[in-house]
């Protein structure tokens, strides 16, 4: 059979690259090694990987997967026809049913058997080729980029994002979470004229302290124990596009003055090198937070706010933009009804009101979760109001409540963590810190949790 189809395998272990790189040569017609994964997304743009095997732990001493599965999910919203198998050395099955459920095709165990791992990546191919026939007969998809919508709401700010993005000035953009501010950054970054190079995203909450310096700006061969290789830091892989920072209100105070530094300096030194090495980046920020509570409150450095915040772009709450949440609804309807092989043409009249009436705490992240779930428990061409789900329902008071929460069925474990971490970030203000410490767990465990219930 003649060799077909584009594989790239990522992983930081360079002896497993080399070993791939001859075994699959004998079944795909090009195999790309990648030993991290920062310059994926340039990557995808030039190969155009029809399947990617993709280690699911990168950092030293961090073996949770969690970067393996954020690195999945740029993957599938830079290329989403790319097949995607997740690469472990611990066979946990809950990680395992996660990255599936993240939209990964299969998963493979290491240490591997050959047999298996070229039937698994095979497999994966061979989606690739019935959905591109499948796509070529479907209806188009919904079209990409920032859906800006029309209501009054959000006139003023796409006026300002296309007036700035044009410059190469600090951007930081807030609100809520789930309000689209990852979107507006890919936004931005596409109007600029930067918008051939690459964009690099950080959550800087998934980030740990240890590993902070590594991963914004590099290290050396030799810097410290298990750095076999050379490491392209996230300033270095952004050089000549956009770096965007999320969640820039989790980075440690202590840690702050580094970013600055490398902001000002527009230069960095990766770590176990004295050598200042310049980077020509153009920086976007987002948090949900009030940073100028905290610089009062001595958590945010005043001069990385300043120098971050060179214009302010907040985008609005889901609820302050009520005209915007059918038009939403619709083209999530459409994305879904897609993906799931359904034949759904819109709303029914009751389902469009409680959507309308819904208070959406969670914004549009909220909504495309809502319409997700409804979309694979429909029937018929029409979504009916019973197939909407929502998070939060209102409690009403006096003998009413008590006889409500009478009817009420027992929620599952998940449910209940998922209400608890909710309330504890309510109850703090969004204070990340104070939440944990109130649920007992650590800043990082949080975290986690909330990327887990999409809070």
């Amino acid at each position: 059979m003649a060799k077909q189809g584009t594989l790239l395998v990522v992983d930081d272990n360079v002896n497993i690259l080399t070993s791939l790189k001859y075994l699959l040569g004998e079944h795909f017609a090009q195999v790309v090694t990648l030993s991290s994964p920062v310059t994926i997304p340039s990557v995808l743009r030039e190969q155009a990987a029809d399947v990617v095997l993709l280690d699911m732990n990168f950092s030293s001493g961090i073996n949770s997967g969690n970067e393996g599965l954020y690195w999945l999910r740029e993957i599938r919203r830079l290329r989403p026809q790319t097949q995607v198998v997740l690469f472990t050395a611990y066979a946990d099955i809950s990680l395992a049913v996660t990255g599936i459920k993240e939209g990964a095709s299969d998963f493979v165990v290491k240490p591997w058997d050959n047999a298996r791992l070229v039937q698994t990546l095979q497999e994966a191919y061979a989606k690739t080729t019935v959905k591109g026939k499948k796509k070529a007969a479907a209806s188009p998809e919904p079209e990409a980029g920032m859906y800006w919508g029309n209501s009054p709401a959000t006139a003023p700010l796409r006026l300002l994002v296309e007036k700035v993005s044009a410059t190469d000035a600090n951007i930081l953009i807030t609100g809520e979470n789930g309000t689209g501010k990852d979107m507006l950054a890919r936004e931005i970054h596409r109007l600029s004229g930067r918008h051939d190079g690459p964009l690099v995203s950080v959550d800087m909450g998934a980030i740990t302290e240890s590993l902070f310096e590594s991963e914004l700006f590099g290290h050396v061969k030799g810097s410290f124990t298990d750095a076999h290789a050379d490491r392209v830091g996230r300033f270095e892989a952004a050089d000549g596009g956009t770096l965007f920072l999320d969640e820039i209100a989790n980075l440690p105070y202590h840690l702050q003055a580094k970013l600055l530094t490398a902001i000002q300096k527009r230069s960095f030194v990766k770590v176990g090198s004295n050598i200042p090495q310049p980077t020509n980046i153009r920086l976007v920020c987002a948090t949900n937070r009030d940073l100028e509570e905290m610089v009062r409150k001595g958590e945010f450095r005043e001069d990385l706010l300043y120098r971050i915040n060179t214009i302010h772009l907040h985008i609005p709450p889901l609820r302050e933009r009520k005209e915007d949440i059918l038009p939403l609804a619709k083209r999530f309807l459409g994305q879904y009804s897609l993906q799931y092989g359904r034949r759904l043409q819109g709303f029914s009249p009751e389902a469009a009101r409680r959507l309308l009436d819904y208070p959406w705490y969670g914004n549009i992240r909220e909504l495309q979760h809502t319409v997700e779930k409804a979309v694979i428990l429909a029937d018929g061409d029409e979504l009916q109001a019973d197939c909407l789900e929502f998070s939060h329902t209102p409690q009403p008071a006096g003998p009413e409540k008590l006889q409500q929460q009478a009817d009420v069925p027992i929620q599952t474990l998940d449910e209940m963590e998922c209400s608890l971490v909710k309330k504890a970030i309510d109850q703090c203000s969004g204070n990340l810190s104070q939440a944990a410490a109130q649920l007992g767990i650590t800043r990082q465990t949080l975290y986690n949790k909330m990327k887990r219930y999409g809070l």
